[in-house]
């Protein structure tokens, strides 16, 4: 978690901003002057906690887009850290190259040993451009489909975590098959003869979601946000600029609440008070709870059986009209 003198702040999270601006004067002002202000600073932290409570409560669905990118926020890596030990990540496709966008490798979870895979972004400017902004590109997903045969060959349950603004666009990308590479994953992950576990943790837009998407259940953080398109490019087709975006955000109907009354994922898992970006130890231990209790329930249930139940799952998907001829 980000030291507060090092902590950036959103529009609307100015108030907690303005907050601690006010808790470091009087940190100051008690150091030099050697007056004792604890109680003023104490109360001034609970506002603050107050205040992460306030903001979370109202968020719209355009705020919670911008809390899924926050620059501070936890991404696949520290997910991993923070709730595995012995994490060993694996690298490339075998025909290609690695794909830095794109993590992965086993990892011991509460006494499993569990494959995890997931789209990484950047934590500075450099690690963005050589993450790509955890955008991936074809090669991407095929290193991703090979860690799954590899968790199916020795019989270990998979877990993805999502956080995409999407699959690589770029000329390259599709010219080396990136329409493919999506779809072979969608298929081979309805096949999968493990438990698969899908993880919205941050950003999950179109294909680059989809394509390590497919899974027994599938959860989504509390301030997550899953469609086909961004808000800003959906109101640049619509309106021919990005100054609808917040509309689109509020017309899409990307946050978890309702992709949760669509049946769209199973769970939404909580994050602390004004995001997961507060304090990583206690998303991570949100998620864990969730993930270890759902893995356990999974392996109880034949694979056969198992994987009739996730075909089942996505073909009632959606919503439609038969219209009689």
């Amino acid at each position: 978690m980000p030291q507060d003198k090092n902590r950036q702040f959103l529009e609307f999270e100015k108030p907690i901003k303005d907050l601690f601006e006010h808790i470091e004067e009087f940190k100051t002002k008690a150091e030099k002057s050697k007056v004792d202000l604890s109680d003023t600073i104490r109360e001034l932290e609970q506002r603050v906690i107050e205040t992460r409570r306030d903001i979370t409560l109202n968020l719209t669905p355009w705020q919670k887009v911008q809390l899924s990118r926050h620059p501070d926020r936890p991404y696949t890596l520290k997910y991993i850290e923070k709730m595995t030990t012995d994490f060993v990540e694996l690298y490339g496709d075998r025909n290609v190259k690695d794909d830095k966008a794109m993590v992965g490798g086993f990892a011991n979870l509460d006494g499993m040993s569990v494959m995890f895979i997931g789209q990484q972004k950047g934590i500075n400017t450099k690690a963005r451009q050589m993450r790509n902004f955890g955008m991936a590109n074809p090669e991407g997903y095929r290193k991703a489909l090979r860690l799954m045969k590899l968790a199916e060959k020795f019989n270990k349950p998979i877990v993805t975590l999502i956080d995409t603004p999407g699959a690589y666009p770029g000329l390259e990308a599709e010219e080396r098959g990136q329409g493919e590479a999506i779809a072979r994953n969608i298929y081979e992950m309805m096949r999968l003869k493990v438990p698969v576990i899908c993880v919205i943790i941050g950003e999950g837009a179109s294909g680059g979601a989809l394509g390590i998407g497919v899974g027994d259940r599938v959860f989504m953080l509390q301030n997550a946000w899953y469609t086909v398109i961004s808000p800003e490019n959906c109101s640049s087709i619509l309106w021919r600029s990005w100054a609808q975006k917040e509309i689109a955000a509020e017309q899409l109907k990307l946050t978890s609440d309702y992709m949760k009354d669509f049946g769209l994922i199973d769970e939404v898992v909580p994050e602390p008070l004004g995001g997961a970006h507060w304090d990583y130890q206690e998303a991570a231990d949100n998620l864990k709870s969730y993930l270890i209790k759902t893995l356990r329930d999974l392996q109880q249930i034949p694979a056969d059986q198992r994987v009739g139940q996730r075909i089942e799952k996505y073909n009632k998907m959606g919503f439609w009209d038969e219209v009689n001829a």
